[in-house]
């Protein structure tokens, strides 16, 4: 079996769906599958290897809230040869990618999959165009013989598509995302850790996260937050912070995926206030694998994962800067309840295991062949 992992944003740039492809490719090799990542080039100077092939062109746009990828493939050949070199036996899309999804596809012989690993029902610009959405539908249903989403909330719209529909979550990789990963020393000095890890654009919330640190250090001496990842929006929260005077607040910028695990070993509490557009939520994944209480907004996908699990009553309502602080104030102030809530949601991180949800991928691609033929 030869598998194509196709990615439809730029492979330069960090992002749940890039860890989850590379999860995913891991797992397949440990395996003995012949697998190899087929990602769009950003920039001329750009290489990551025999096992990731470069095919199409990636502009960066902003959309809803957020980052995402124009992708095209100028070149109409060039997916040709490709195919017809790698002889894939099943090609697996990643997200939508418009319009070089429907390039691949024309030429693709192979049996195509496609994971569903955005939430688009909140997007204000499909409102306004939901004559995209009736596009999407019809493209999947002439050529995708299976969908995939890692939560519902990703596959409900395509309402019209007939296949073969299933839900499997994102995996987390337990050798890289653990208890005792490294800690950053510089930050092991007694203080209460908070951390966040995402993009630095709307539509994850940063500003009200610092917000609630506002008044949690009118409360607490102790504390520290630490904030990891770039975007649009940096410069306009270091000059809030400034602004209001902050302390201990670290702005570590993009980190290198090898550190990411040191980050959240390092924390006390992690907080992530997305307000909309959560799919799923793999950094709350990582951060319960590494035994870290978290806070978070209740926007659809985190709810979905967090539902029945230990860390449920700690989701708040999106935008509630106080409810984010009570809550979090909550865990500073317990030390026990923060070890209580760790070992709870280390056992709950397994059954997220790669080799987990491997097993549930290749099992939904067998059926899937069934059904084809």
């Amino acid at each position: 079996m030869k598998i194509g992992l196709i990615f439809f944003h730029s492979f330069s740039s960090p992002g749940g769906v890039k860890r989850h492809v590379l999860g995913l490719q891991k797992e397949f090799i440990k395996r003995g599958i012949s697998v190899k990542i087929i990602a769009p080039r950003r920039r001329k100077a750009e290489d990551y290897g025999e096992d990731v092939i470069l095919l199409g062109t990636s502009f960066p746009v902003n959309f809803s809230g957020s980052q995402a990828d124009f992708c095209v493939n100028i070149n109409p050949l060039a997916v040709r040869r490709v195919l017809q070199k790698e002889k894939f036996d099943i090609l697996h899309f990643h997200n939508f990618g418009f319009p070089s999804i429907s390039q691949i596809l024309n030429k693709s012989e192979s049996l195509n999959i496609m994971t569903c690993h955005a939430d688009l029902s909140g997007s204000r610009f499909l409102k306004i165009m939901p004559y995209l959405v009736r596009l999407l539908n019809r493209a999947v249903q002439r050529k995708i013989n299976g969908i995939i989403g890692v939560a519902y909330s990703n596959i409900k719209f395509l309402d019209k598509y007939s296949g073969p529909k299933i839900v499997i979550p994102n995996g987390v990789d337990l050798d890289e995302f653990n208890p005792g990963v490294p800690k950053i020393k510089k930050f092991l000095d007694g203080k209460i850790n908070i951390l966040f890890v995402g993009r630095i654009e709307k539509r994850k919330g940063l500003i009200y996260l610092l917000k609630a640190y506002r008044i949690l250090t009118q409360k607490f001496s102790n504390l520290r937050l630490i904030i990891v990842g770039e975007g649009e929006l940096r410069e306009s929260c270091e000059g809030w912070v400034k602004r209001h005077h902050l302390k201990e607040v670290y702005f570590e910028g993009q980190a290198a995926d090898e550190k990411i695990p040191s980050y959240f070993a390092t924390a006390d509490i992690f907080v992530s206030p997305a307000i909309f557009g959560e799919s799923f939520g793999l950094v709350l994944l990582e951060a319960m694998a590494c035994g870290v209480p978290m806070v978070v907004f209740a926007n659809q996908g985190y709810g979905e994962l967090l539902k029945g699990k230990r860390g449920e009553e700690f989701l708040v309502p999106p935008k509630d800067y106080k409810a984010l602080a009570e809550k979090i104030a909550l865990l500073v102030k317990n030390d026990s309840l923060r070890k209580e809530i760790s070992r709870k949601v280390i056992i709950e991180a397994q059954e997220y295991s790669w080799s987990n949800v491997a097993d549930r991928v290749l099992d939904f691609y067998q059926f899937c062949k069934k059904q084809k033929s």
